[in-house]
Parts: structure tokens; C-alpha cells; sequence
């Protein structure tokens, strides 16, 4: 890997955003393939990330290059992929005609498809895939906080490529079974459309525990799926991944004790799909619960939970009229 050629994020949104702000805050050289509407926010306001620890950084626009040219990786050292799940054959096929053969190709994307995607379109280049355990909400005028806890997991390679893109404030680790800490993250994501459909800060809907009997009997279901197929999940915090539907029960008071030694999630934070929803976009359902559901099909395990909360925000999707605050009893179909 050549570490003086620039880092280029394909597809800076919130997550790609904050990434590539954060390594040109610790002077790697790092470009961004962003969209109009970003590359005017950036250009007018500078780049300024904040973090639910109450730290800022600011970076002007001249701090890191902008392009909406894919033309931008053609010196790429590093391509970090953190584009929606729908787009990576589309940003695969842009980094195949641009990308220098050598340069490393890093997959931070939601779900466990997007890697083989990149590596079919790709040939023989090296892809390796990633887990971004933490939440961005793009906050508008350049801003990008970061609202919950967690360090970024990259497959191992001989190129140690997870410690080369660890800097202060954004730690990377190497991990040796990055497909068992994607699906991790994947099961924990399921509640992003909980999220979606209650249009509730996460903190307040972990804080109450229908909600979280609501995330515990999907993650269950979820769960049951991974090991019928034979598929361990890791966590990305100390308790295992089969005691967490156990805990997502548990009284609040408890609960609240064990979730803030574990992780740290600001009051605001919201999830990605909730996001989709505000502003009219399609989400990744197809890649989080539907992933999920294929899994489930192929071994016989019955999702019926799952199958209706995919089905619940199909509709809000259809609606276009943002998240649409259903109640845990209205999500089971109780009310």
C-alpha cells in the first residue's frame, strides 16, 4: 500500500463525511466524491465535525480536495467505499475505470453483501471489508456529529491496512473474523428501522423497555436465522450477542446500568434509515432485515416480526411522508 497517495472516500456522506474529515484533521492527504448539494455545503462552510464527547473539529474547504468527477481516484492509495448498499456495483464499476489497479479498496458500508459486489466488479484488486460500529447525522452547514461509541473493524491483511487509517479520534482495529463482526453489526442495526418508524432519539427508545422487548424478540428472530445457517455473530461491545435479547428485557433500571458501560449514545442520536425516511430517500431495508429474511428462508426459521417491520416501512417509504411514529403495539400489529 502507498501510504503518500491520497485517501479517497466514494460517496462522502455522514459516514464518509466525518472518515475523511477526520484523517485530513490528522494531515493524510484525503479527497472526496461527494455529491453537488455536499460539495457547495463543504465549499461554503468548511467541514466541522462534532462528537457526542462534546469534542469539534474544523477543517476549511481547502483542507481536503472535493470532486463529483469519479475521475478524482485515479491516484488513489485507498478507497474507502461508503456509499448506500443500492450504489456499490455503481461506484465498483467507477473505481474499476478510475482507481490505479494497486490501490486498496475498504468496504464501511451497512449490511454483508456489499464486499462480494465490489470484489466480482473489481478482478483481482484487494478488497476488504469493514464495519463502522458508530452513527453520523448529517446536521447541515457542514456540520457532521457522530453520536454514539465505537471503533471502526477491518478485515486483517499483511498490509496491517486498519492501523495505516487509525488516527487520533478514529480508531481502526484489525479483526481476524470481520465476517462474524459484520453480521454483529447487522443484527444491532435491525433496530434502525425500529428507530425509523418511531421517529424517537435512540437513547429515549432504549431507555424504554417496550421498545427495547420490541428490538430483543426482532434480534431473536434475527439470531435464530445466524445459527441455523451456521453463522456466529461477534459483538462489537463485552456482551456476547446471544445474551443481548436477555438484556433488552430487563427492567430499566438495570438495563440503563449495563448500557452506559458498554456504549455511549448522545440524546439526539438517530439512525441512518431514520434519516432515509426524514428526507424522502429509499433505506436499506433490502440489505438489514431483508438479508436477514433470505437467511432465514434458506433454513426454514420463521421471521414473522421481521417480515412485517419490512413491510411497515415499505409503506412509509411509499408515503413520502417521513418516519411515521408507530408505537411498539402498532409495529406488532396489536393496537
Amino acid at each position: 500500500m502507498v501510504t503518500d497517495r491520497p485517501i479517497v472516500v466514494a460517496g462522502a456522506g455522514a459516514i464518509g463525511c466525518f472518515v475523511g474529515g477526520m484523517l485530513a484533521a490528522s494531515h493524510r492527504r484525503v479527497a472526496l466524491l461527494v455529491r453537488p448539494r455536499v460539495k457547495t455545503e463543504i465549499e461554503r462552510s468548511g467541514l466541522r465535525l462534532t462528537d457526542f464527547d462534546g469534542s469539534e473539529t474544523r477543517l476549511g474547504a481547502g483542507q481536503l480536495a472535493l470532486s463529483e468527477d469519479p475521475a478524482i481516484f485515479h491516484s488513489a492509495g485507498i478507497v474507502l467505499v461508503t456509499v448506500k448498499s443500492a450504489d456499490t456495483a455503481d461506484v465498483a464499476d467507477q473505481i474499476a475505470r478510475h482507481a490505479p489497479p494497486d490501490a486498496v479498496i475498504v468496504s464501511l458500508q451497512n449490511g454483508i453483501g456489499n464486499v462480494a459486489v465490489l470484489r466480482e466488479r473489481l478482478g483481482g484488486r484487494r478488497v476488504l471489508a469493514g464495519m463502522v460500529p458508530f452513527n453520523v447525522i448529517a446536521m447541515g452547514e457542514g456540520r457532521f456529529h457522530r453520536s454514539t461509541s465505537g471503533d471502526i473493524h477491518i478485515g486483517e491483511d499483511e498490509a496491517n491496512t486498519a492501523a495505516a487509517l487509525s488516527v487520533p479520534g478514529l480508531t481502526m482495529r484489525a479483526s481476524g473474523d470481520i465476517t462474524g463482526v459484520q453480521w454483529g453489526k447487522l443484527i444491532i442495526n435491525l433496530n434502525n428501522a425500529l428507530s425509523a418508524l418511531s421517529d424517537m432519539p435512540l437513547a429515549a427508545q432504549l431507555a424504554n423497555r417496550n421498545w427495547r422487548r420490541l428490538f430483543a424478540d426482532q434480534m431473536a428472530e434475527g439470531l435464530a436465522a445466524l445459527k441455523a445457517a451456521g453463522i456466529t455473530p461477534v459483538s462489537s461491545t463485552p456482551i456476547p450477542m446471544n445474551w443481548s435479547p436477555t438484556l433488552l428485557r430487563l427492567p430499566d433500571m438495570i438495563f440503563n446500568a449495563i448500557l452506559g458501560r458498554t456504549m455511549k449514545i448522545d440524546p439526539e442520536a438517530r439512525s441512518s434509515m431514520w434519516q432515509d425516511l426524514k428526507q424522502g430517500r429509499k433505506t436499506e431495508i433490502d440489505y438489514l432485515q431483508g438479508a436477514v429474511i433470505a437467511l432465514a428462508e434458506q433454513n426454514h426459521v420463521e421471521v414473522p416480526l421481521m417480515r412485517r417491520i419490512v413491510a411497515l416501512i415499505r409503506e412509509a417509504e411509499a408515503a413520502g411522508n417521513g418516519p411515521p411514529r408507530l408505537t411498539p403495539q402498532q409495529i406488532r400489529g396489536t393496537a
